[in-house]
């Protein structure tokens, strides 16, 4: 199995850092090939200004090439760094990633299906708040709701099967138990990453949704979150 690691922090002596070490360690342990991209320090520009480029051609080779997608980020203002968002601006193009016809009605495909069908895709996300507030109930949101745009919008967009995030909070105090437990937890998660069950977003199919893209009212009725949205 091939893995492509693409990764968004300034510092490399972070948590960040580190998680990114014991990550790509844990995969090679398991027998994977993989590809990293670390945005800052390749200095990418993250501005969509044209089309393609000799940069984007090559994310766009390292991503076709990959069965796993790993996205580390840490969370700001409840979504991630600027520069990984513009890798996704100008990696994820129009006839590659999305607006892919189906080769059978010539519509694009989309929500299920897409250019990216068949690869995972899992974040790796730290926060400095605590595990509480972005749960169930939490002020912040839970990080499913939070990371909706990435998880939903992109991913499962583009065909990809979204994981559930791999969430380490109080990023700001980890002290040497902790991260002990923080590295255990992602070496146990990568070991089982490709056969854990993806979130179950429902497929854009006329079962669930109508003419509109609206899910029809039979279709968890009273609900109207984003929960709705998922089959599960």
């Amino acid at each position: 199995m091939h893995a492509l690691w693409v990764w968004a922090h300034p510092h490399a002596s972070s948590l960040n850092g580190r998680l990114r070490e014991v990550g790509l360690d844990a995969l090679g342990a398991a027998g994977w090939s993989v590809d990293e991209i670390d945005l800052y320090r390749m200095r990418f520009n993250p501005v969509l200004a044209d089309q393609g480029g000799a940069d984007v051609r090559r994310h766009q080779e390292l991503l076709g090439a990959a069965d796993l997608l790993v996205v580390q980020f840490p969370l700001w203002w409840y979504s991630m760094p600027a520069i990984l968002k513009g890798w996704i601006d100008r990696v994820f193009e129009s006839g590659f990633a999305f607006d892919v016809p189906d080769p059978e009605t010539g519509k694009p495909l989309k929500y299920g299906k897409g250019g990216l069908a068949g690869k995972r895709a899992l974040t790796v996300v730290t926060a400095g708040d605590r595990a509480a507030t972005l749960g169930p109930r939490g002020i912040s949101g839970h990080i499913e709701d939070v990371l909706w745009p990435l998880l939903h919008g992109t991913f499962w967009y583009t065909g990809m099967d979204p994981l559930r995030p791999h969430l380490i909070t109080n990023a700001d105090t980890v002290d040497a138990e902790a991260m002990a437990r923080i590295e255990a937890d992602l070496t146990v998660r990568l070991a089982g990453v490709m056969t854990e069950p993806r979130i179950d977003y429902r497929p854009m199919a006329e079962e669930h949704y109508d003419h509109t893209i609206r899910l029809h009212d039979s279709v968890a009725p009273g609900e109207d979150g984003l929960s709705a949205h998922r089959q599960g």
